[in-house]
Formats: structure tokens, C-alpha cells, sequence
């Protein structure tokens, strides 16, 4: 047999060298695309929308995959028919449009109502809407004297019964793709003489407890009770210096709050105070690694929002709250949970997520989920109207009769 001659023998050399170079070339080229396109993404959303919250953090989420994809297909498909009115009816100052501010403990059912009807959601045709709004505010009802407290559960029976007479939308599935939104304590008793709304509708509410009588856990939702905002942002939300472990001042409203400051109100490392503080309450708030929400009247407080808002650990001493968003986010990668019978031990729970660094885990997941509690007059992607917005989503039909 005949050898290869050198010739032959480098010229296969040659090509084998050429081909390897050619394959680092092409799994570089793919590798600077990656990142490009990568970095060219996330840079593009800060320039064009500074604002949008890139979901990068599945650890916050029950499904991290799943959300952003779905939420998504919300902001395409989703419609909502509102019940109108005429602007000349005696109590149309309780219905929509809404022409007054939030404020105070009530501003999140306020914000709902004055964004709703001018968002991409809603439609004027009920055949193609997902879900019904009932658009009653029972704050407005609440302080109408013509109504008051004693008068909400006949103004929610007769305006139900003007729904199912006038339109056919209420009685083709019971009203279980109906809806109401409220932030106010006396939501769900309103709806005495109108059961069938307290048990077949969803009922979107700040006093989302299991606890409570005719609130159903996944057939209602939860809503976070915030107050309106004067800044974005706080001053020093990053800088500041939390020498202190944990605060709360309030109202002593409820056994869980008197327990808790006959417990620690002389400590040195947790303050809590019964009323009003002598100091501003956003600078204590920004002292503290962790905020303490204890329930009051009902399980719900704005102090989640006020902890977060001012960067804090928000920890929940509330039985039985049903959390807002709790369908969406796993509560547990940024907040604490304590049961109130475990108030004598607070101090040892948290001390001891200090010492494991599990506060700082904490605190990096509750900065990516504060956008989800903020409300604004004109909604941006992620927001509390949206997150409330999917929540509903979540519960509407799958199966409609078409008429």
C-alpha cells in the first residue's frame, strides 16, 4: 500500500484547523447574540418604560413561569361589562364615574373606580364581556345620609333587583360572573337582603378574612388596603440605617395589639407604641428591618403597604387573612406570618432570621414585590390595579351561555 504524501497529509491538517476555528467562531457569535439580546431587552425596557417590572425572580411568585405569560394573555383578552346609569339618578353620586380623590383607609376601592372605566378592559358589549361589575361603592353609601349604615343592605337589594329584572346577564349563571369591589369593614354584612351576591358573586375585598361570614377563599379575593401617596419613591428607602428591629404604633383596637404592647412596649430592640407617635411615622418605619401589621377592628390594616412603601419587612400578626394576592405570590419569600398567640416569641423569631440572614433574603424579594401594592391614577404594567385585575381573571367562566 502507498503512504499519503506530505502534501495530502497538511492540507487535512490544514482543514481540521479550519473547521475547529470556524466552530469557536460560530459558539462565540451565539453566545455574544445571547447576551445581547439579553442586556439590548432589559436596557430597552428601563429606557422606554422605567417603570415596568421585568418579572426576573420566580422565587416570589407561586408559578414564575406561568404568571408573566398568563397576565399577558389577560391584557389581550380581558373584558369587563360596567352596569350603567343615568348621571341624573337619585344616587348616582354612589355609582360610576367617580369625580372624587382617594384618601384614606378606603383610597384602593376609590382607585379602582376611577381607573377601571377608562382602561382597555372594559367593553360595551355584554356578550363579549368575562365578567359583570356591580359598580355600588359602599364607602359612598356609607356616608350618604339619604342611605347611611342602616340603609346599605336595601339600597344592595333593590339595586340587585333592578339588575336581574332589567338585564339578562345577572340570571343566566346566578351571578357568579359578577362582581364587587369594596375596602370598607361593612362589605360583606351590606349583603344581607342580597345573599345570592355574598355567596354566587366574587366579592373583591380589603377584609378578606376566613374568619368573616360569606367571604369563600379562592371564590373571593384580597385586596391590599392602601393609602395615596404624595412621592413615588420615600427619601433614603435604600440608604437608610435599620438599627432598630421591628416597630409598630396604632390604636389599641383589639386584644392582639394590647398583647402585643403590654409584651414589648419597654423593649429595647422592638418598639411598640399604643396611639400617635411624637415622630414622623415613614422615619420609624425606615429605622426598622421588619414592620409589624397587627389586625385592628378587622384583619386587614394599611400597614403592609406602609412597610413596604418605606422598604420594611412587612410581618403579619393577623389570624385567618386571607393575604391580598395570595393566589400570585408566595408570601413566605418576603414577609413573616406569626400566629397571635406567638407574640411572647416575636422577638425570637426575628432575631433568629437576623442571624441567618434570612431578613436579607426577605427584604431583596419584599423591594421586587412593592410595585405589585402601589396604586397610580394612571395604571402602569404590575401595578395593584392589574394584580387586581388578574386576580378576577383568574376566577372568571370558562363556560357562558350565549343569548
Amino acid at each position: 500500500m502507498g503512504s499519503k504524501s506530505p502534501k495530502s497529509t497538511n492540507w487535512i491538517a490544514l482543514n481540521w484547523i479550519v473547521f475547529f476555528v470556524l466552530v469557536l467562531c460560530f459558539v462565540s457569535f451565539l453566545e455574544n447574540l445571547s447576551t445581547t439580546r439579553l442586556l439590548s431587552t432589559e436596557d430597552y425596557a428601563k429606557k422606554s418604560n422605567p417603570e415596568l417590572l421585568i418579572i426576573n425572580n420566580t422565587e416570589v411568585y407561586h408559578d414564575g413561569d406561568l404568571f408573566p405569560e398568563d397576565y399577558n394573555e389577560m391584557k389581550k383578552r380581558f373584558k369587563i361589562y360596567i352596569y350603567p346609569h343615568e348621571r341624573d339618578e337619585p344616587f348616582a353620586n354612589t355609582l360610576l364615574p367617580v369625580d372624587y380623590e382617594p384618601r384614606g383607609n378606603y383610597a384602593s376601592e376609590v382607585y379602582f373606580n376611577k381607573v377601571l372605566p377608562k382602561s382597555r378592559f372594559v367593553t360595551d358589549d355584554p356578550n363579549s364581556a368575562d365578567l359583570f361589575y356591580l359598580p355600588f361603592s359602599i364607602a359612598r353609601l356609607r356616608s350618604d345620609p339619604r342611605i347611611g349604615v342602616e340603609g346599605i343592605h336595601d339600597f344592595v337589594r333593590d339595586y340587585m333587583w333592578n339588575v336581574s329584572n332589567e338585564y339578562a346577564y345577572w340570571n343566566r349563571t346566578g351571578g357568579t360572573d359578577h362582581f364587587y369591589v369594596a375596602c370598607h369593614s361593612i362589605a360583606q354584612s351590606a349583603m344581607e337582603k342580597a345573599s345570592e351576591v355574598k355567596l354566587n358573586s366574587i366579592q373583591l375585598v380589603c377584609t378578606s378574612s376566613y374568619f368573616v361570614s360569606g367571604y369563600i377563599s379562592h371564590k373571593d379575593a384580597g385586596m391590599p388596603q392602601i393609602w395615596p401617596r404624595d412621592e413615588e419613591e420615600p427619601p433614603n428607602l435604600l440608604s437608610s440605617k435599620r438599627t432598630r428591629l421591628a416597630f409598630f404604633a396604632g390604636a389599641i383596637n383589639c386584644g392582639a395589639r394590647e398583647e402585643l404592647v403590654q409584651v414589648w412596649e419597654n423593649d429595647t430592640e422592638i418598639l411598640a407604641n399604643r396611639g400617635r407617635l411624637k415622630t414622623p411615622y415613614g422615619d420609624e418605619m425606615l429605622k426598622s428591618k421588619f414592620c409589624l401589621h397587627v389586625r385592628g377592628y378587622g384583619v386587614n390594616t394599611a400597614r403592609i403597604g406602609d412597610a413596604m412603601y418605606y422598604g420594611c419587612v412587612p410581618v403579619i400578626i393577623a389570624d385567618y387573612y386571607d393575604l391580598p394576592f395570595a393566589d400570585i405570590l408566595d408570601w413566605s419569600s418576603f414577609s413573616v406570618v406569626v400566629a397571635t398567640r406567638d407574640i411572647p416569641l416575636l422577638k425570637k423569631i426575628l432575631k433568629s432570621m437576623i442571624r441567618s440572614k434570612e431578613y436579607q433574603r426577605l427584604r431583596d424579594n419584599m423591594l421586587r414585590v412593592r410595585k405589585h401594592f402601589q396604586w397610580h391614577p394612571s395604571p402602569i404594567d404590575y401595578d395593584a390595579f392589574h394584580m387586581a385585575l388578574y386576580e378576577l381573571w383568574l376566577r372568571r367562566g370558562h363556560f357562558r351561555l350565549r343569548i
